[in-house]
């Protein structure tokens, strides 16, 4: 597979069956993954992989919580601007209702929309997941060395013929994953990333992008750069 055909392959699956990820994969995925860039070689990412049994128990307890009500843990990041405006609050939108369209779910139908949300501490079905953290020290410059890193992870993923599904939903439960994990005291928990094979049978329609006018600007009169 080729850069190009894992860019345009990886997408955030919301699907997967329970085909185990070998370790050796992983291991060989992470390693590679090291080589993203990264400002003054910090490389601020802290990873825990977690599979079998131990992400079981996670699953259940997250699961439980969630369905439950049990109050949600602050989050130590901004997920989103308070006042979000255009055209990313039109996108967001969008994004809502093809994921919960294909789902059947109305717009107003927020009890439905709790239930399909409770899947992401299911990881989706999928056997493994990585927990992503960063030393909460950091500025944003090694917060974007972290998007770089996953985003790499992600594409590496693909070239095995795995698919990925980022979720900050994890942040607001990050007691119970820590519970598991043990992270060091100075890290925040930014994300989980559920890894596994697609489970086709149940593919959902694909995100749309913003067309590249809006979103590239040009500066120059060469056709060659």
């Amino acid at each position: 597979m080729d850069v190009y055909e894992a860019v345009l392959s990886r997408r955030a699956v919301r699907s997967f069956t329970d085909e185990p990820v070998p370790r050796e994969v992983l291991n060989r995925v992470l390693t590679a993954a090291a080589w993203a860039p990264s400002g003054s070689n910090l490389q601020p990412w802290h990873l825990y992989v977690v599979t079998g049994s131990a992400l079981e128990k996670l699953k259940s307890v997250a699961v439980q919580r969630v369905a439950s009500g049990d109050d949600w843990d602050d989050r130590e990041f901004e997920m989103y601007p308070a006042t979000l405006g255009s055209p990313y609050r039109e996108r967001r939108h969008a994004f809502a209702e093809q994921r919960y369209g294909a789902l059947g779910i109305a717009r107003g139908d927020v009890e439905a929309r709790q239930r399909a949300a409770i899947a992401n501490w299911d990881c989706f079905g999928a056997p493994a997941a990585l927990f992503c953290y960063i030393d909460r020290r950091m500025g944003l410059p090694q917060w974007a060395d972290l998007g770089m890193y996953l985003q790499t992870v992600m594409l590496l993923l693909r070239a095995e013929g795995l698919h990925s599904c980022p979720q900050m939903a994890w942040s607001m439960t990050r007691t119970s994953v820590a519970e598991v994990v043990f992270p060091a005291p100075d890290l925040t928990l930014f994300c989980g990333v559920s890894i596994g094979y697609e489970d086709t049978a149940t593919r959902a329609p694909r995100t749309g992008r913003a067309e590249i006018a809006e979103t590239v600007t040009f500066v120059g009169d060469d056709d060659l750069i």
